[in-house]
């Protein structure tokens, strides 16, 4: 099975359209979403209603939970929290039942991976940028493999018996394919619609699950499009203008 693993679209239609128009997502057998479908971006109603009929699973985030009002909002940032009141306005009845009807983790998914939003010990909210964060969730799963979202930053965290390290963290590259083999791993494709990586374009997982590979994907999509939307809806300025530097 060939699947396509992504997180954080965050409201970026023009970003999940790029990739989904790429040929080999487009023969993809199934989607694995990682939650955080809508806040901070323009089109929360067209970005869910598209991942609605991908074929697949789709994960609830942390932004997904807090337009549903299960996250206190004093624990976003003022851009955050004014992106997420604006949302809760503009999404239809319709689509905010689909997010609410979304698990926030998934086991055993093919018998070997986990999905998580953010960590398999606090799926909707911890960060793991750290091989020490990383480190202490390895117990909080039981399978071979566990695919995070929530940081926006494409990293892989290797839980290797060969090594003198615990855990390793590996920056993977664009185009590099990546075998799946003994060692344990959790594995963050990186975000969809606001990477954080230093680097614009979209960024995304192919997964063969018969290979056992993973190979990381990075697409150009139209910011500006989605920057004049964001103008036009009266979201905050900052949150338009880190999509052109991947910050």
């Amino acid at each position: 099975m060939r699947y396509v693993v992504f997180s954080d679209i965050h409201g970026n239609f023009q970003a999940l359209q790029a990739i989904l128009e790429q040929p080999e997502v487009q023969e993809a057998n199934a989607f694995w979403c990682l939650g955080d479908v809508v806040g901070y971006g323009p089109d929360p109603n067209a970005c869910v209603e598209r991942v609605r009929v991908l074929p697949g699973v789709c994960l609830a985030g942390n932004h997904d939970w807090a337009v549903m009002g299960r996250l206190n909002l004093a624990e976003f940032n003022a851009d955050a929290r004014q992106a997420v009141l604006w949302t809760r306005k503009v999404l239809t009845s319709e689509n905010l039942q689909f997010l609410q009807d979304l698990p926030s983790r998934l086991d055993n998914l093919e018998e070997v991976f986990t999905l998580a939003h953010a960590s398999p010990r606090a799926p909707v909210w911890e960060y793991i940028l750290s091989a020490d964060v990383a480190r202490l969730n390895f117990s909080h799963f039981g399978t071979s493999y566990c695919f995070v979202g929530h940081t926006h930053v494409p990293a892989i965290f290797i839980a290797s018996k060969k090594s003198a390290s615990p855990v390793q963290m590996l920056t993977p590259r664009p185009a590099e394919v990546i075998l799946l083999g003994a060692d344990r791993m959790i594995i963050n494709p990186g975000s969809v619609g606001q990477p954080r990586d230093g680097n614009s374009m979209a960024s995304f997982v192919l997964l063969d699950t018969e290979k056992l590979t993973i190979e990381y994907r990075r697409v150009n999509y139209p910011i500006e499009d989605t920057q004049r939307r964001m103008e036009a809806a009266g979201l905050p300025p900052r949150l338009s203008m880190r999509l052109s530097f991947g910050w």
